[in-house]
């Protein structure tokens, strides 16, 4: 059994807790110790585990697995900027996930109950795909990405790294998302959409535009 903790102890956290538990229903691989917060008190109780510390107690900690159950890319970059480079990192796929051909997936993604990843498809590291997403051939999906409960992306899709897309959105096939890019919930997507925006309604419009800094 690997060591694992999470990284966010809030409500995502506690439901990544309940997709290590139900991956290990069907086969026994992670021993959760509990999670990391800079937020919350040491010691406190949440679910059925405990916070451990904050991000800096990872350094004390050796041969132990993380993911990152948190939703906004951008505090995901700030995170990951401060572990070291030979953090292990996990990648969760819910059992009943189904998962086509020729699918890459990388390292510290999460992948929840009801997701249907067709063929041809590439996913970066630190990706969320939130319960009952479906993700069609050939699309790519680089790294940082959000993406919440029920969203529908076709085939041929490209959407580039720190996207974060809400619950219920659609993307239609053969678009391109730009870096950094928030799409509201329920918003249709049938038009690329650049980067540094936020775009919502059907069909998707920008509605603004971020600093890049940010």
């Amino acid at each position: 059994m690997k060591k694992i903790v999470i990284i966010g102890a809030g409500g995502f956290g506690r439901e990544v807790e309940m997709l290590i538990e139900q991956i290990n229903e069907v086969s026994p691989q992670w021993d959760f110790l509990g999670f990391i917060d800079d937020e919350k008190a040491e010691g406190m109780q949440v679910g059925g585990g405990k916070v451990l510390g904050s991000i800096s107690k990872l350094a004390q900690m050796k041969d132990v697995w993380v993911v990152l159950a948190i939703g906004n890319p951008k505090s995901k970059e700030k995170i990951l900027s401060r572990l070291t480079n030979d953090q292990l990192f996990a990648t969760l796929i819910h059992p009943n996930v189904l998962i086509g051909k020729r699918v890459e997936i990388g390292v510290g993604t999460i992948i929840c109950a009801g997701n249907i990843i067709t063929t041809d498809v590439i996913i970066g590291r630190h990706v969320i795909l939130n319960l009952g997403c479906t993700v069609g051939h050939d699309t790519k999906i680089w790294d940082l990405c959000s993406f919440m409960p029920s969203i529908n992306i076709s085939g041929e899709v490209v959407i580039e790294s720190g996207v974060y897309v809400g619950t219920g959105a659609k993307i239609i096939n053969q678009l391109s998302i730009g870096t950094n890019t928030i799409i509201g919930a329920g918003a249709v997507v049938s038009k690329s959409l650049p980067a540094n925006c936020t775009a919502v309604g059907i069909p998707a419009k920008a509605i603004k535009f971020h600093e890049t800094n940010n």
